[in-house]
């Protein structure tokens, strides 16, 4: 069986071909700029929030059980978020809402020193 033919991705109207290789620096070029973005942003936020798909930090969270449906959905409201998310041009956001039905992480970020 031959090869996968490389990723290809549009730049200014032209078809280019990349390779596997490329393409997987690439995206370790972008998580790294991600992970130093959050390491910069950390001592903004009061909370980290986990979701089974995403990851956030923010400054107010509200939970909410709904038990009326089974299993139990758990609906997060949060302001002053930013959001782990690589291709997401603009990650602060004023306001994010999550619905789920699985595990949700919130933890409380230490009190910073003045």
């Amino acid at each position: 069986m031959p090869p996968p033919p490389p990723a290809r991705r549009w730049r200014g109207g032209d078809l280019l071909f990349v390779s596997e290789e490329e393409l997987e620096q690439y995206e370790a070029d972008i998580e790294l700029a991600l992970v130093q973005e959050y390491r910069a942003v950390l001592p903004m936020f009061a909370y980290v929030v986990e979701t089974e798909r995403r990851f956030y930090l923010a400054n107010e969270v509200s939970v909410s059980v709904r038990s009326d449906t089974s299993p139990a959905c758990v609906e997060l409201e949060m302001s002053d978020a930013w959001v782990w998310d690589m291709y997401r041009p603009a990650r602060f956001v004023p306001s994010v809402r999550v619905v789920t039905f699985r595990d949700v992480n919130i933890e409380r970020l230490p009190d910073k020193e003045l």
